[in-house]
């Protein structure tokens, strides 16, 4: 993809900012977030990427192009895990006001989460057509935050006649960013604390490495349709926490302790057929991406085999 002009929300996040650094090669890139820490602003823009201060709470819009080609909107207000009216509406109105403002674009790609599924068996591999409605103990407002958001972003793709993508990510990391759930789960190791898994069973996930995200970007937004298209967005292969985070110990020397748990992290595994139809396979294995991925977070582990 080349001479696009591109707006990305959520730039400083490890997902966005991905995505952000790798299309302003090629492309005009414009970041919208909060930028409560301005060192992010400042090495974006030092990578020639345009910033927008806002605040999805109300923020405004006025001032900023509206000429934008294609739209990747990542930020997102979790909640407080209480006040399901606040991150119901805060997502929500943000989303309608951002499409809204950029109905002109080709493209509108909306990060959503796997979280939005109603669960099932812990090995179920879900797929797009499954039911909604996901009770998370740790996080009750996240999912239906993204319900909500998903459904504005249908509403608004055929009221606006514009093009959208829902992608609902799996577990992402990376070198970049604060490096995905795996890297939090290694600084508990670090730490010495457990791993909270599920009394029986296992929480299974599909793991896609921020390299396979951004350049999987481009590829969504061409396959975005009227009315919104939903897809599962995760890695090639399905791993379980306590497999994963297994080989992390072996490879860092670093123990590891599982504690069963009936509050998990309640990460799920994907059913990827409709992604791979539409934009391809994944390049980057877990197992080669997760090594590199810990070297560059954790430095001191290096000389312990990651």
């Amino acid at each position: 993809m080349s001479t696009k002009k591109i707006l990305i929300t959520g730039a400083t996040g490890q997902v966005a900012r991905r995505a952000a650094e790798d299309l302003a090669k090629d492309n005009e890139v414009w970041c919208l977030a909060r930028f409560t820490d301005p060192r992010i602003e400042r090495e974006l823009a030092a990578g020639d990427i345009r910033t927008w201060r806002w605040d999805m709470d109300g923020g405004t819009l006025e001032g900023l192009p509206d000429d934008f080609t294609h739209v990747m909107h990542a930020a997102a207000y979790r909640g407080d895990g209480t006040d399901f009216e606040a991150a119901v509406t805060m997502n929500s109105l943000a989303t309608s006001r951002l499409m809204t403002h950029c109905h002109h674009a080709e493209s509108f790609l909306f990060v959503s989460t796997g979280a939005v599924y109603a669960r099932k068996a812990r090995d179920h591999r879900y797929v797009e057509t499954d039911p909604l409605g996901r009770r998370m103990g740790w996080l009750p407002t996240y999912p239906v935050s993204k319900i909500t958001a998903e459904a504005t972003v249908c509403a608004f793709s055929a009221t606006l006649d514009l093009p959208a993508t829902i992608a609902r990510l799996n577990v992402a990391y990376g070198p970049h960013g604060h490096g995905g759930m795996p890297v939090a789960l290694f600084r508990r190791m670090l730490a010495g604390r457990p791993i909270e898994v599920p009394h029986e069973g296992s929480d299974w996930c599909n793991p896609i490495h921020t390299d396979d995200v951004a350049r999987q970007v481009p590829l969504l937004w061409e396959a975005a349709a009227v009315p919104a298209r939903m897809v599962n967005w995760g890695g090639d292969e399905m791993v379980s926490i306590q497999d994963m985070m297994t080989f992390a110990s072996e490879i860092t020397g670093v123990p590891v302790t599982f504690l069963p748990s009936a509050v998990t992290r309640e990460t799920d595994a994907f059913d990827n057929s409709l992604r791979r139809a539409l934009i391809g396979n994944c390049a980057v294995s877990w197992r080669d991406g997760l090594p590199p991925t810990l070297r560059a977070h954790v430095p001191t582990v290096r000389g312990s085999g990651a």
